[in-house]
């Protein structure tokens, strides 16, 4: 008999996930009618044969049910050996499964399949920051993370992993780079060669525009040489690797308390921000968009890329216009509520 026990333990741990749940329902199902069948005045119901057959294989055991003949009981003894023996292996097959879900995840072999979530490619200090940041503006944002390699390097349940080489189409698929918002590739720090680095950066851009041209990418750059490259290659912005933190330290160094400036407008999480504003039907012109964002708060700095709007306040507003203005968090709030 234990031979036997053994032997139907190792075939039963063989199987697939779903031929046990198959098995295991099959073994309720008919040890619950055949409880019914031996003892109805026991049971009142079917259901309620049910109910006893699990709390039995649980070991619960309340007692307002209980086999009173012998054949009840033998049928009791069966549920002992083989139904307890069935749901601990059930338990232990979803607890395993669960456990390998999270290895999966943890090594970035699970594909992720939501919607607007931004990629970011290329783990390093600069994207740790950046994730923070992002995280920090926007907390229900979903972020998937791509890089070459095989431990998730930022554990948030926000931040999905994927592993693998972020200009192979199959990873980005897995990336669901079709479905995302827009994608940011840094700089792969662990490449000495500024040019080989951006050379990599212009091959993960060019697998993304072949996949997805509508993904906005915003690309670090360690050369300003390789701007006219990457231009080419339809990136929507870049941003030259060193050149902010130089530009930076002489501002700094000649305006003492400008580099305060810029950080906070780099961070949300200290003073003012650049926000975007939606256009008001009730702007005809700039300076209109000026004065109703001054009454309230804020401070209309720029036209996309054009900060020179000051200047000609008395223009109309173009159709397509995206402004932008500098505020504090609670006055942006309040101002999009009311635009």
């Amino acid at each position: 008999m234990p031979l036997f026990l053994h032997s139907l333990s190792l075939k039963l741990l063989r199987l697939k996930n779903s031929a046990i749940i198959v098995v295991f329902l099959s073994f309720l199902l008919i040890v619950s009618t055949i409880a019914y069948e031996l003892e109805p005045d026991t049971f009142g119901s079917w259901f309620n044969a049910l109910y006893w057959v699990l709390t039995t294989m649980s070991t619960v055991g309340y007692g307002d049910f209980y086999a009173h003949t012998a054949a009840g009981k033998a049928l009791t003894m069966v549920i002992y050996v083989f139904g307890i023996g069935l749901l601990s292996l059930i338990i232990g097959k979803i607890i395993d499964s669960v456990a390998q879900f999270h290895r999966q995840r943890r090594a970035g072999k699970l594909t992720y399949s939501g919607r607007q979530h931004l990629v970011f490619i290329n783990w390093s200090k600069k994207a740790k920051y950046a994730i923070e940041e992002l995280l920090t503006i926007s907390p229900a944002a979903q972020i998937v993370l791509i890089d070459e390699t095989d431990q998730h390097p930022y554990e948030h349940h926000q931040v999905h992993f994927v592993s693998g080489d972020p200009s192979s189409g199959d990873i980005l698929v897995k990336a669901g780079i079709s479905n995302a918002k827009s994608a940011i590739i840094f700089a792969d720090n662990r490449i000495d060669e500024p040019s080989l680095a951006d050379g990599k950066s212009l091959l993960i851009v060019s697998s993304i525009e072949s996949l997805a041209p509508q993904v906005h990418t915003t690309v670090e750059i360690m050369q300003e040489k390789h701007i006219p490259n990457f231009k080419h290659a339809n990136v929507n912005e870049f941003v030259l690797s060193h050149d902010a933190v130089a530009r930076l330290a002489v501002r700094s160094a000649l305006n003492d308390g400008s580099a305060e400036i810029f950080s906070q407008l780099l961070s949300r999480q200290h003073g003012a921000d650049v926000f975007p504003v939606p256009v008001s039907p009730q702007w005809r012109t700039y300076e209109d968009a000026f004065l109703s964002l001054l009454k309230q708060g804020a401070t209309l700095i720029s036209d996309r890329g054009d900060m020179s709007i000051n200047t000609k306040l008395q223009e109309p507003i173009p159709q397509h216009a995206k402004l932008f203005m500098v505020c504090d968090v609670e006055i942006y709030k309040k101002i999009t509520k009311g635009v």
